[in-house]
């Protein structure tokens, strides 16, 4: 799938459009916005915010408490949600795709997110999960050629191994090689594509008459996934499993345009779940991008390198001054500080202590940036010890075609 690094998100606000953009490759807010309207998007997109009737179905289907990233909006908007939950409650199977875009060895914060919810969701509902390494895509976009972006497929597997998913119930592979090996991946690939014009295509991501063909082909890769009978190692010819598809929003127009063909050839429609972007620390109205690394904190930065991008560049909340900040408090809604530790405090009572004392002004900006450094630095050098532990042996066998074990 394209990823924060693909993107153009780091614009100053001189440089920002009037009307905010996003899409698979740009996510900037508006002229003179502090951060990226969600509820336009829904509009724009015609997708669905999550409420809490549906937070409540969740934990009344799985029988366990619903993410904290559901509970807090960062899963915000969903397509269809409630007929894979019906479908669970029938005893009717369902299964999880996700991707990434393997253009960088190294990953940031920000790639963790779709997968620590996908973790969550493979666990809740004993479900299989299928993980798209876009390699092809990398090549095509990237100043990257094809054997280095293979190469980036497998190192950037290992990050997503060590997020805890479960070898039996779990199938990731990189387009490069399953397209050459899967005659059936190709097969609906093709069928896609024979469904959706180049007018169609330009219209949904913006293709000029500039771009490589191959990405104006690529669409029908990531679309085909959706479709159960592209993997016919977990699934043999049933083409009867629905898919239920956890990421960021920028990634909908690739699965407006499947979920278009999804009926015309006999599938069910995808249903998804739509993710917040992830800030990059200058500021709530733009991304982390791998591409810019005073924007990002990296899954291989050290405790110090944390520490230091966090102090020196993460934007603020806070007032001019301390006698300002005491008297009138900071403001969480642009604080990066703030912002992160609703992604990754899972406590909700702290993190609403901490939001209570800085908007009061009882808590300092230097403060803030201290409570996140703390949450950080264990998170990603847990990450980096599970990484470590990752074999080559272990990323084959993952990649390896075969069929998955599954409770449900």
């Amino acid at each position: 799938m394209a990823t924060e690094e693909q993107k153009e998100d780091v614009c100053q606000a001189q440089e920002r459009p009037k009307e905010q953009i996003v899409d698979p490759w740009k996510a900037v807010a508006a002229e003179g916005k502090d951060t990226i309207d969600y509820d336009k998007l829904i509009e724009q997109f015609g997708s669905k915010r999550i409420e809490g009737s549906l937070l409540d179905r969740i934990e009344q289907v799985t029988g366990k408490k619903a993410h904290h990233f559901l509970k807090r909006g960062i899963f915000f908007s969903h397509r269809e949600v409630p007929k894979i939950l019906d479908a669970y409650e029938k005893g009717q199977p369902f299964y999880l795709y996700t991707g990434r875009g393997p253009s960088s060895e190294a990953m940031h914060l920000g790639h963790l997110i779709p997968f620590q919810f996908t973790k969550y969701l493979q666990d809740v509902f004993d479900v299989p999960l299928v993980i798209q390494m876009t390699d092809d895509e990398k090549f095509l976009w990237k100043k990257l050629g094809i054997e280095e972006a293979h190469r980036l497929a497998y190192e950037n597997a290992k990050d997503i191994i060590a997020c805890g998913f479960d070898m039996k119930k779990t199938f990731i592979f990189s387009n490069l090689d399953y397209m050459s090996s899967c005659p059936k991946f190709y097969r609906n690939i093709l069928e896609i594509q024979k469904l959706v014009t180049c007018n169609q295509v330009k219209a949904i991501f913006g293709f000029t008459g500039t771009d490589n063909i191959g990405m104006m082909a690529f669409p029908a890769v990531q679309a085909a996934p959706s479709f159960s009978t592209t993997f016919p190692h977990i699934f043999g010819d049933n083409s009867d499993v629905q898919c239920l598809i956890p990421c960021a929003i920028d990634q909908d127009p690739y699965f407006r345009m499947t979920r278009d063909v999804a009926p015309r050839l006999g599938y069910h429609k995808p249903a998804l779940f739509h993710s917040t972007f992830f800030p990059a620390l200058q500021g709530p109205q733009s991304k982390m991008s791998s591409s810019d690394p005073t924007s990002a904190i990296f899954l291989t930065d050290s405790s110090e390198e944390i520490k230091e991008k966090v102090l020196k560049y993460a934007f603020s909340g806070g007032r001019g001054t301390v006698k300002e900040h005491r008297e009138f408090g900071g403001n969480t809604e642009v604080d990066v500080a703030y912002q992160y530790l609703t992604f990754f405090m899972e406590d909700d009572e702290k993190l609403a202590h901490i939001k209570q004392d800085y908007e009061s002004g009882k808590l300092l900006s230097g403060e803030m940036k201290q409570e996140l450094i703390q949450v950080l630095q264990p998170l990603v050098e847990s990450h980096q010890e599970k990484r470590n532990a990752v074999t080559d042996s272990m990323v084959k066998e993952f990649m390896a075609q075969r069929p998955l074990e599954f409770g449900h």
